[in-house]
């Protein structure tokens, strides 16, 4: 064999051994897919997503507000976080942890039960409106259109605006809707 089949040979080899190597994994990188299947739902997809600089989203509000604490656990138990990150536009008519605490005794421990997420996942469902509803335009009187295919009247009294009978407490403006918090958890019927 001529020197220059040796050579040529001998870098062929060579360039193939680094191809081969620079594909390989590192150690660096995981490819675990168990680990990314049993990932926490709230941190996959675009919940998952942290941003700071942008005007906050409606599942972001929730989460950093003090006053829905059982709103946010409710959520993830539901898996429902995915939705309420999404461009929108979307009214969540969001109950304080107060009103939770007012619903009959065992019924929050019940839906938060793993065979109740279905179920959890309607009652909150029925909060939320494909549409972006302020206070002023709920407070003319309508029926509200919900996520669920259920409506609901708005009204305004006294000064104050109520949807299903909750009362509007105070609202925050979302880069994907509103949010409106109110003072009853909306158990609408089946």
């Amino acid at each position: 064999m001529s020197i220059i089949k040796k050579v040529g040979t001998i870098v062929l080899v060579t360039a193939i051994s680094m191809a081969l190597i620079s594909c390989g994994n590192t150690g660096d990188k995981s490819n675990d897919t168990t680990q990314n299947r049993t990932a926490s739902a709230s941190t996959t997809g675009q919940a998952g997503v942290v941003d700071d600089e942008s005007k906050a989203h409606i599942l972001r509000i929730a989460k950093e507000s003090p006053d829905h604490t059982i709103l946010a656990k409710a959520i993830e138990a539901a898996g429902i976080q995915n939705v309420l990150v999404n461009p929108g536009p979307l009214t969540v008519f969001a109950p304080t942890d107060k009103a939770f605490k007012a619903l009959p005794e065992g019924t929050l421990d019940n839906l938060m039960k793993p065979e109740n997420k279905s179920k959890l996942a309607k009652i909150l469902t029925s909060h939320a409106s494909p549409a972006s509803l302020d206070q002023e335009r709920l407070g003319r009187g309508m029926n509200v259109y919900l996520a669920t295919g259920h409506y609901v009247q708005s009204e305004k009294k006294d000064g104050d605006v109520y949807v299903n009978g909750a009362k509007i407490l105070g609202s925050v403006d979302a880069s994907n809707g509103q949010v409106h918090v109110v003072d009853k958890v909306f158990l609408v019927a089946n």
